[in-house]
């Protein structure tokens, strides 16, 4: 089969297109035909060698931890009724950006009926995610919520997320461009929090949801009121907010540290795919590359030019 290698740490360039042994599916596990790869801002630190999350890949490896695909085969012991369904799964943490990928049958998902496949890749793991920090803040009605990093694939499901608790969302976005895509997806305001002064036009706040870390997150947990809650999701900064909880309590703040079972994240799954499947939510797949140009994703992305989820699409000879 197709893969992308990574033989060793370093730059977009060290990710390679080739050739790799086709995977058989073992015990309790399911084949599945990729068809879209997700890739996340936290997979451009691993590959750089520089992750501040403990994510390790020992090269040479297949990286890539979502897809999306057709399941061909199964193993022993999974029923046979599962060859020909649509699925997105994770993959372990490796071997995503390929043609095939064996992965459990337990952390398979079914792909509701009407929703592409595409926009399930991208709600695999950015749904789980703004389902997980939604909850964990609960921010209420008439509340005003600051969305950190609205333009990318976590914020930009927050946003419609908070929107649809009837919150109003102020979306901080990195750009004009990235501000008015989080405009369309119903922020009521827009900040750039490239531009000096940000905070002082975004304003008071309740919510503070964290993508960015940082002094972006510094200056954001300064607006919150009394009663706030602040909860972080990324670093695309490249460190956390790093905020001490002694200062949250002399401000009346919360830092909000959401916690799930394996159930629990795979109910939160399961809900931003029903949610978008009844057209209530709406991925953002700002681009998309062929299979053998991991590396350019991972260049744009490091680059800060994406908005909303980037994938990787499998296409096969005919």
């Amino acid at each position: 089969m197709r893969a992308v290698w990574l033989r060793e740490f370093g730059g977009p360039e060290v990710l390679e297109a080739g050739d790799a042994p086709d995977p058989e599916p073992g015990e309790g596990q399911v084949l599945v035909a990729v068809e879209f790869a997700n890739i996340t801002f936290v997979e451009t630190q691993v590959r750089s060698g520089t992750s501040p999350i403990p994510i390790r890949w020992e090269p040479p490896v297949v990286p890539g931890n979502g897809v999306g695909g057709v399941v061909t085969a199964v193993g022993p012991g999974v029923a046979e009724g599962l060859v020909g369904r649509r699925v997105v799964t994770s993959t372990g943490g490796t071997g995503g950006y390929a043609e095939l990928a064996a992965v459990d049958a337990a952390e398979v998902f079914d792909v509701p009926d009407g929703l592409p496949l595409d926009d399930a890749v991208a709600l695999l793991a950015d749904g789980r995610t703004a389902t997980m920090m939604l909850r964990a803040a609960r921010p209420k009605a008439g509340e005003r919520v600051l969305v950190e990093a609205a333009a990318g694939g976590v914020g930009s499901l927050l946003v419609q997320l908070a929107k649809a608790a009837g919150a109003t969302v102020v979306a901080a976005a990195g750009g004009p461009g990235k501000a008015e895509a989080a405009a369309r997806l119903g922020a009521d305001e827009t900040v750039d929090y490239r531009e000096p002064g940000w905070a002082g036009k975004a304003g008071p706040v309740d919510v503070v949801f964290d993508g960015v870390g940082g002094d972006v997150a510094r200056e954001a947990f300064t607006l919150l009121r009394r009663g706030g809650r602040m909860v972080s999701f990324g670093l695309a900064s490249g460190e956390w907010a790093d905020v001490k909880d002694e200062d949250a309590a002399e401000r009346g703040v919360t830092l909000v540290r959401p916690a799930a079972t394996p159930e629990e994240l795979r109910e939160f799954t399961r809900s931003a795919l029903a949610e978008a499947a009844a057209g209530r939510l709406r991925p953002v797949i700002g681009q998309r590359f062929p299979l053998e140009d991991a590396a350019a994703a991972h260049a744009a992305i490091e680059a800060r030019t994406t908005v909303g989820k980037t994938l990787l699409e499998v296409t096969r000879p005919s």
